[in-house]
């Protein structure tokens, strides 16, 4: 192959002698790159074991050897002299003389081997080893050619061979360590230009039946914003994509991939042809992440370098990803636009009780008490309640199909912080109807103005990361960092690895998933970065969301029920007009309910209501709550 003919193609001729000699080193030092990291492994390699102890080591082996050598020595010129003093082999004093012999010459060979393991210990460097190298073979071969010629034709030619040899190690160990720090016309580094060359056809047909890929000719690559993107024709046996996929090590092999240098294998364009992906950059680099109000959508394609929006309204979505890669964040983008829509509010509930301290007083917030854990899962029930009846109220007053959002009536963005804990909450008995409610709101609750985010680890339905309920009704998906193909498959289905939807592949870089949505392709994308401060900066002094449902006018009027013994009707005094919810919750206490579930039976108002009415009678003293839950009126008024 003409190597000068595709350097050509993928650099251009540079404006001058420099920049062509720049070139030139940077093409050639990914060849001797290989051979210098071995070399400086091995020099590395010697230098550790040149320690004090190991130099100790080997003087006293080579004490002992020499000791043992001259110990064998005597013992060998004792044999020798009783066998010349008697002709008798049984002679005691030549049998004596035969095992002093042998024990010496053991001795040697022991003292010996501990010398070669003490010189492995203590090895001389690299670059003394080749300097004698060198002169084994310049110095001999030298001084014989020298008297081998006649004086008309004298010659040292070895020596000049050897010193040339010197000149090539050095070079070949300067270009191998030298960086490519230049970036040529067209953009490519040193990198991108290896594999371009590798990627030619004439190049791939030739060297790819020694990697066992014979039957695959590429295509011309591309370099692009998210590195080289090259189609690959499978001929005979790799029809199937999958097997072509199955053979990745053997394509890195072929062209000589870094191996944190992601690849990915689709489907082609056409049957019977694949695409080969090498990201050795993207179109992110050098770009800022961070959000700002004028951001537009939730992240940018590493690959288009284009926004990517998915609207609050439209779907309900599921954010999933392993701990630490970013969930809590991904889904801040969305909350502050619906923070600065004034049509719009937000709904978060949070098990994990972290992220909603961070968001108490600028959104609704359930999860930032700081009571016991039950008493959070119970705030986060009465607001599920709470939006439930919300949903109802809607439903009732809506002469529309689609709902038009206003000040009072805005659209809502539900944030599910941690579904995996919801499922656990509904275990117990005390909240076992939660995860009926919120099925309900997944399937009826997008015709009156809810949007529902609802975020896990794990998303799997026999697991408990998820309801099945909930998974049919999303309809968009962004995945974070996975530790597995099956979480792959858990999440975007069957055939995710076919279809690309691998996001096990994202390298555990936080704030880096894969958005499904409305047809998109799964290129990466950066989310962008809403940070602990942004959030912070909000307005406090705002209004929260609450509900706006009423209670039913028939519970309202219902007197609350008494058990009355001997005494007339017209004894039983009739229900005050004009009370508040608070006056109702106080006075069904009074009369002997000791739990929220009881007052809801004797005042007929709906929990989320009892809920908030006995916090405040709580903190005003009007009403106490024993160890055991049940409460009691107090002797403040309220």
């Amino acid at each position: 192959m003409d190597l000068k003919q595709v350097s050509s193609k993928i650099m251009p001729a540079a404006k001058t002698a420099a920049d062509r000699i720049t070139n030139t080193l940077d093409f050639l030092s990914p060849a001797f790159a290989p051979f210098a990291a071995r070399w400086d492994a091995e020099a590395d390699r010697r230098a550790k074991l040149r320690t004090p102890e190991h130099l100790k080591a080997l003087m006293e082996a080579q004490k002992a050897h020499n000791s043992a050598r001259s110990t064998a020595a005597q013992a060998r010129s004792q044999r020798q002299a009783a066998r010349k003093a008697s002709a008798n082999p049984l002679a005691t004093a030549r049998r004596a003389a035969a095992t002093a012999d042998r024990a010496a010459r053991q001795h040697k060979q022991d003292a010996k081997a501990k010398l070669a393991a003490a010189k492995r210990d203590y090895p001389a460097t690299l670059q003394r080893r080749a300097v004698e190298a060198h002169a084994v073979h310049a110095v001999p071969a030298a001084a014989a050619s020298w008297l081998l010629s006649t004086p008309a034709d004298w010659t040292v030619w070895p020596a000049s061979v050897s010193a040339g040899l010197i000149g090539l190690n050095v070079a070949a160990l300067w270009l191998g360590r030298r960086t490519a720090a230049v970036v040529v016309d067209d953009g490519a580094t040193a990198e991108e230009k290896q594999l371009l060359e590798r990627l030619d056809p004439s190049w791939w047909v030739q060297h790819a039946p020694d990697r066992g890929l014979s039957g695959t000719v590429t295509g011309v690559p591309q370099l692009g914003e998210a590195g080289i993107t090259c189609a690959v024709r499978l001929d005979g046996e790799w029809a199937d994509l999958g097997k072509f996929r199955a053979a990745e090590p053997r394509i890195r092999a072929l062209l000589g991939c870094r191996t944190a240098l992601r690849i990915q294998i689709k489907a082609g364009d056409r049957g019977g042809w694949a695409q080969l992906i090498l990201r050795t950059r993207t179109a992110v680099d050098g770009k800022s992440l961070r959000w700002t109000p004028d951001r537009q959508g939730i992240g940018v394609d590493e690959v288009t370098g284009e926004i990517v929006d998915v609207p609050i309204v439209g779907t309900h979505k599921l954010v999933a990803g392993m701990t630490n890669m970013g969930k809590s964040v991904a889904w801040r983008p969305w909350m502050m636009r619906a923070v600065a829509d004034p049509c719009m509010t937000g709904v978060l509930l949070d098990p994990k009780r972290l992220e909603a301290r961070l968001w108490q007083g600028r959104i609704r917030t359930e999860g930032h008490q700081r009571g016991s854990q039950d008493e959070v899962h119970q705030a986060i029930y009465d607001t599920i309640c709470e939006l439930c009846a919300e949903m109802e109220h809607r439903q009732a007053v809506a002469d529309v199909t689609q709902w038009n959002p206003t000040p009072d009536y805005p659209l809502i963005l539900v944030v599910i912080e941690e579904g995996a804990a919801i499922v656990r909450m509904s275990k117990d008995k005390r909240w076992s109807d939660v995860l009926d409610k919120l099925d309900g709101l997944f399937t009826l609750a997008r015709a009156t103005g809810f949007w529902i985010v609802w975020a896990t680890q794990y998303p799997s339905r026999t697991n408990g990361g998820i309801t099945a309920q909930v998974s049919e009704n999303i309809g968009s998906t962004l995945a974070l960092t996975v530790d597995s193909q099956t979480a792959d498959r858990v999440i975007f289905g069957e055939n995710a690895a076919e279809k690309g939807w691998t996001p096990s592949d994202l390298d555990g870089i936080p704030g880096r998933a894969l958005v499904k949505h409305k047809g998109r392709k799964p290129s990466p994308v950066r989310i962008w970065h809403v940070t602990d401060e942004m959030v912070k900066a909000l307005p406090t002094s705002g209004p929260v969301w609450r509900g706006t449902a009423p209670a039913p006018a028939s519970a309202a009027e219902r007197p609350a029920l008494r058990l009355v013994k001997d005494a007339p009707a017209a004894a039983v005094p009739a229900q005050p007009t004009g009370e508040t919810n608070r006056d109702k919750v106080l006075a069904a206490v009074r009369d002997g309910a000791t739990a929220n579930a009881e007052i809801v039976a004797a005042t007929g108002l709906n929990k989320g209501t009892v809920s908030r009415e006995v916090k405040a009678l709580i903190k005003a003293g009007a009403v106490r709550r024993a160890e055991d839950g049940t409460l009691t009126a107090g002797e403040v008024s309220a």
